[in-house]
Order: C-alpha cells, then structure tokens, then sequence
C-alpha cells in the first residue's frame, strides 16, 4: 500500500472501489446470514408468535438493507466491457451506506440476543428511529432552529456612531 500524504486521504481508483464494494457486500450478506440461521435454529426449539412475527420482519430488513446496498454499488459498463462507473463507494465515511450497514448490524445484534437470551432484546430496535431522529435534528432540525438572524451592517454602523457619540458627551 502506498503511503499517504499527512492530512490528506488518498482517493481510490475505479477499479478498487468496485472490488472494495464486493467484499462490503460479501461480509454484510454473510452477517446477515449467520444471525438469521443461528436465529431460525433457535426458534424452532422455543417459539411465539411474536417471535416469528418479528423473525420475518428482520428477514425483511436484511433483504431491503442488502437490496439498498446492492443497487447503491451497481458499476456501469461501456459496450466494449470497460468500467464507466464504479458506483457509489459503500465505505465511504459520513454516507448513507454507513447508516444501512449500521441497520445490518443492529439488527444482527437484535435477533441474536433476542434468540439466545431474552425477546427483550427486540426492544433494541428503537435505537434506529431514535438514532435516525438524532441525525435529523443535528444536521437539519436545530440548525434551522438556532440560526443567528441576519444581521444588517448599515444598522451596526449606525449603532456604532451612535454609541461614540455619547461616550463623546460623557467625557
């Protein structure tokens, strides 16, 4: 790997983003498989109707995150085969595949916990909307909330004379 400049990240070619994408893919695929075998194994020695209720409902959250990720990372090729866009790069810090994986994640953690020790567990999943509130209101809600009104600087100049003139009187 080449050394990278301080202060500066290197960007990615093409070609490794594409080959980045597919491992991403393969390992959130495997997670979500895994949790949901060792869940389906679980429940069928110790189940409820909840339980299932909620199982299928993962199931579906893994298939809509994977199928999200999946259409996020899709590459374009030219008609002679040569790569014309890489898709999106699902590693990429701050993006929106960094919330789906964390999805992928919380919900593995849920349904594995939720299987192996208490359906409490299931409450976890209120971490998503809670988390997905927290981003509203950091980057959209309280910045429009707490902006500074505008301020008019033929008003602060205005001020500004007024203000040494009385302390010109009081002197």
């Amino acid at each position: 790997m080449a050394p990278q400049q301080k202060g500066k990240q290197a960007t990615k070619g093409a070609k490794q983003i594409v080959e980045e994408n597919v491992s991403t893919l393969n390992f959130y695929r495997n997670m979500a498989i895994a949790s949901n075998a060792t869940s389906l194994i679980i429940l069928v020695f110790y189940n409820s109707p909840i339980s299932i209720f909620l199982y299928l409902f993962s199931c579906f959250v893994y298939i809509a995150s994977y199928q999200f990720m999946v259409y996020m990372a899709k590459t374009k090729h030219s008609e002679t085969g040569q790569l014309v866009d890489s898709g999106v790069d699902l590693n990429m810090e701050g993006g929106i595949a960094e919330h789906v994986k964390d999805i992928i994640i919380l919900t593995a953690g849920c349904q594995l916990l939720s299987s192996a020790i208490s359906t409490y567990f299931w409450l976890l999943w209120l971490l998503a909307p809670a988390r997905g509130f927290w981003l509203a209101w950091k980057n959209i809600l309280a910045p429009y909330f707490f902006q500074e009104a505008p301020v008019d600087p033929a008003a602060n100049e205005k001020k500004q004379k007024k203000l040494e003139r009385r302390m010109r009187r009081h002197q």
